[in-house]
């Protein structure tokens, strides 16, 4: 029985651009295979209807694994809120309503003690910091400014 070689053309193609010229090259040393058999793969899966993505898409693998990085974030995010509510929810239980909370320079010095808090948190996170800084002793319990 005579064997039929496969049917093949040969064609001549010019990349101008660098960045298919490189992906072509990483797919040929990927592959370990020449750089024409690259080329032919790849023509092959742009002319499919529903082209399937290599097993060791690095694109693929990076969306992936940000999906699950989200997902992670937001249900950490979720439980978060959950605990400053639960937290919020103890705080004002335990404390009685005050005719001074209404007052507009008590309500001043409230606004301007978590203006602190709040650029304080924003500092530690920017310089990369997680711990707080240890309060003086005296200050700790001091007057509030």
């Amino acid at each position: 029985m005579a064997r039929k070689e496969a049917a093949s053309a040969r064609v001549q193609v010019y990349l101008t651009d660098p960045k298919v010229v490189s992906g072509l090259n990483r797919e040929a040393r990927s592959g370990k295979m020449p750089l024409s058999q690259a080329a032919g793969r790849a023509i092959a899966r742009g002319l499919q209807k529903s082209p399937q993505a290599d097993p060791e898409d690095r694109l693929l693998q990076l969306e992936r694994s940000l999906r699950d990085h989200m997902r992670s974030t937001a249900r950490d995010m979720q439980i978060v809120q959950e605990l400053l509510i639960e937290v919020a929810r103890a705080f004002f239980v335990r404390l009685p309503d005050a005719i001074v909370d209404e007052d507009p320079t008590v309500q001043a010095a409230v606004d301007r003690r978590i203006e602190r808090l709040l650029d304080a948190t924003a500092a530690r996170i920017v310089a990369g910091r997680t711990e707080r800084p240890v309060p003086d002793e005296g200050r700790a319990f001091g007057q509030a400014n």
